[in-house]
C-alpha cells in the first residue's frame, strides 16, 4: 500500500504550530537570560559555574542566539540556518547544564534539549510551511540537505565553543 500525503493545509499549521511552540520558548530563554531575575550578570556567574569561561560572553552570545534564532524560527526565516542555532544551543545545553545527571529532564537530564534539537532538524528537514516568510520571499533552506547541515553545523559550532572555552572545575 503507497500512501500520498496531499494535504499540504495539514502540514502547513503542522509547521506553523511547531514553530510557535519553539520559537517562542527560545526567545523567551535568551530574554530571561538578560532581562530575569539576575539579569546579564547573574547569567554570567551561572555560566562561570557550569565552566563556560569567560561567563560574561557566553551570556550574552548564548542570550543573542536564543533570542536571534528565536524570532527566525517563529517567522520561519532561514529555517536550515536557524535549526542549526537551535542544535548548536542545544548541543552545549547537553554537554554542560545537564552533562552527568542521566537522560530524564526530571532528574536535570538530557531528554528535553535532545528533543529540542531533533525537533529542529525535523523543522530543518520539512521547512516552514507555506505561512512563513522563507515561503513568502522564496527562500528554499530546508530539505533533506539542510537537515544534515543543521545537524552537522549545529553540533560542530557547539563542540569548537566547547574546545575553545570549556573549563569546568574539576571535582
Amino acid at each position: 500500500m503507497t500512501s500520498t500525503y496531499t494535504d499540504s493545509s495539514a502540514l502547513d499549521l503542522a509547521m506553523l504550530l511547531i514553530r510557535l511552540a519553539i520559537g517562542p520558548m527560545l526567545f523567551a530563554h535568551g530574554y530571561n537570560k538578560v532581562f530575569g531575575a539576575g539579569g546579564l550578570k547573574g547569567t554570567a556567574g551561572w555560566f562561570e559555574s557550569l565552566g563556560l569561561k569567560p561567563g560574561w560572553l557566553h551570556a550574552r552570545i548564548a542570550a543573542g542566539t536564543e533570542m536571534a534564532v528565536g524570532i527566525a524560527i517563529t517567522i520561519g526565516l532561514l529555517t536550515g540556518l536557524s535549526a542549526a542555532g537551535v542544535v548548536g544551543l542545544m548541543v552545549v545545553a547537553m554537554l554542560t547544564d545537564h552533562r552527568g545527571k542521566g537522560y530524564f529532564v526530571f532528574k536535570g537530564g538530557w531528554e528535553y534539549v535532545l528533543f529540542v534539537a531533533f525537533i529542529a532538524v525535523a523543522l530543518a528537514s520539512a521547512g516552514p510551511g507555506q505561512w512563513s516568510v522563507d515561503n513568502a520571499i522564496g527562500l528554499g533552506l530546508f530539505g533533506v540537505n539542510w537537515a544534515i547541515i543543521a545537524a552537522v553545523l549545529g553540533t560542530g559550532a557547539a563542540l569548537l565553543m566547547l574546545a575553545t572555552s570549556y573549563r569546568p572545575a574539576k571535582k
